[in-house]
């Protein structure tokens, strides 16, 4: 029984993680826009 209850919490771990670095990949930084400057006179 403590074999089955290891594997699915390193199942869990496992999917946990996966589903991390996809949210991080997803999150790559990023760089700021260039914007023209506005000549407001």
């Amino acid at each position: 029984m403590a074999d089955n209850y290891l594997e699915k919490q390193y199942d869990d771990y496992l999917a946990r993680k996966a589903a991390w670095e996809r949210r991080k990949r997803g999150l790559a930084p990023r760089r700021p826009t260039h914007r023209p400057d506005r000549d407001d006179d």
